[in-house]
């Protein structure tokens, strides 16, 4: 998918204001019927650089449509979702538009989607993760478009010099923090690892790892007053504590990443979306790879997110915007994502080309991650515990309190938060 800024998934553009403002919509009252005719559909999306390929998947339908055209409409990401809950309020919304997990349920659960479990899309095409992602009450919504998955880069010229072997599959987190350990030298300024206060990145990873999660499938409880949950936050925790990561207040001045970029850590954790990226930086593109998750008692999880592509339930034309959501979500629009090197498409069995893009990488890590992967974790109003969850896990990783304290307090408020969603 395209690469939604960390802090941006921490900060979701749907606030309780727009939660008001979207349960005063009506229910969809678009025809589901052809509307027959000429006809324009406006299709949103957040990322300039996936225009060309959504161009060549627009031309693709439109050549078997002959009727229809599609008017792509790029918003920037840091005002789409903005954008999007003024036009869902006022009805003015695209035909067909991207959507994120963090945002899905608010929209799915004030009647803004249309179900698509007649547009002709076979759930079994698609990671479960993104199904479930794209699921609420037991309909589906989003048709997968693409997919990231979360795994180790390490700079190999650091793990030379420090004679310590190359992250394996199958490798633990007793081995990892070992390697950062032995990685780092307080002399040189370098660590083993960046243990940033990155979620889907970091400890939505390493709970799953632990046999926790964060919040419950069905969205209503949460899952931070757990053990489990409490040994995946520590894990990072103790890393910074014990001199194998910057520090807390290092990563707020120096974005993490700068600190791999630079050649001041070894391993950092990072999406699929970063390959790239590291392949077109010539300070590093040579010096890195990529590896599995290491394994906590229940494994490797990975946290797996993507785009999904939604059909506006009050749109005028709703059988062909919902036919065309299935479409730039399915097979012959994956094979156009791959071969292009845009994103890794989420329909199965095309996700190769991507791979073979960057043969320099193992990236097919990425792609096995899809086995054990869970969903980012969401429920109707992501937001407002999310904003919890920043507050109080930056003052546990500044040590100002302690992993435990500080879950309770967390567990407690997100709770609350999630109570009140119900109301």
């Amino acid at each position: 998918m395209a690469r939604l800024p960390r802090r941006t998934l921490g900060a979701i553009a749907a606030t309780g204001a727009a939660v008001l403002a979207l349960s005063a919509c009506s229910p969809s009252t678009g025809d589901s019927g052809s509307s027959g005719g000429d006809i324009t559909l406006s299709y949103a999306i957040w990322d300039a650089n996936q225009k060309p390929a959504m161009e060549q998947i627009a031309k693709a339908f439109e050549k078997d449509h002959p009727n229809v055209t599609i008017d792509i409409q790029v918003t920037p990401y840091k005002e789409y979702f903005t954008k999007l809950q003024t036009a869902a309020t006022g009805g003015s919304a695209a035909d067909v538009f991207w959507m994120n997990g963090p945002n899905f349920q608010l929209y799915a659960s004030n009647g803004q989607l249309a179900p698509l479990d007649d547009a002709g899309i076979k759930t079994s095409d698609y990671p479960k993760g993104l199904v479930d992602l794209y699921t609420y009450d037991g309909k589906l919504y989003g048709a997968p478009k693409d997919f990231d998955t979360v795994a180790v880069w390490y700079n190999k010229e650091l793990f030379d010099a420090a004679g310590v072997a190359y992250p394996q599959a199958g490798w633990t987190w007793d081995d990892f923090t070992a390697a950062a350990k032995k990685l780092t030298d307080p002399a040189k300024g370098q660590y083993g690892i960046a243990a940033s206060q990155y979620g889907q990145e970091n400890y939505y990873d390493s709970i799953a790892q632990a046999g926790g999660e964060v919040i419950s499938a069905d969205g209503t409880k949460s899952g931070y007053g757990s053990p489990e949950a409490l040994e995946g936050i520590e894990l990072w925790t103790n890393l910074i504590a014990d001199g194998a990561s910057p520090t807390a207040q290092q990563m707020t001045d120096t974005n993490p990443e700068d600190f791999f970029l630079s050649g001041k850590v070894a391993m950092f954790q990072n999406g699929s979306w970063a390959a790239i990226a590291y392949a077109d930086n010539k300070d590093i593109a040579d010096k890195v790879d990529v590896a599995p998750l290491p394994a906590g008692r229940a494994g490797n999880q990975s946290v797996i997110h993507g785009v999904g592509n939604v059909a506006n339930a009050k749109s005028a034309h709703l059988a062909e915007a919902k036919e065309f959501a299935a479409f730039a979500s399915g097979e012959q629009a994956a094979k156009i994502q791959a071969e292009t090197g845009t994103v890794i498409p989420a329909f199965d069995g095309t996700q190769q080309a991507w791979v073979d893009a960057l043969p320099q990488y193992d990236l097919q890590v990425y792609i096995d991650a899809l086995k054990t992967a869970v969903p980012y974790p969401v429920s109707k109003n992501t937001s407002a515990w999310t904003s919890l969850e920043s507050e109080i896990l930056s003052q546990v990783w500044s040590g100002a309190v302690t992993p435990k304290d500080g879950l309770k307090d967390l567990a407690d408020k997100m709770q609350a938060a999630l109570d009140a969603e119900q109301k």
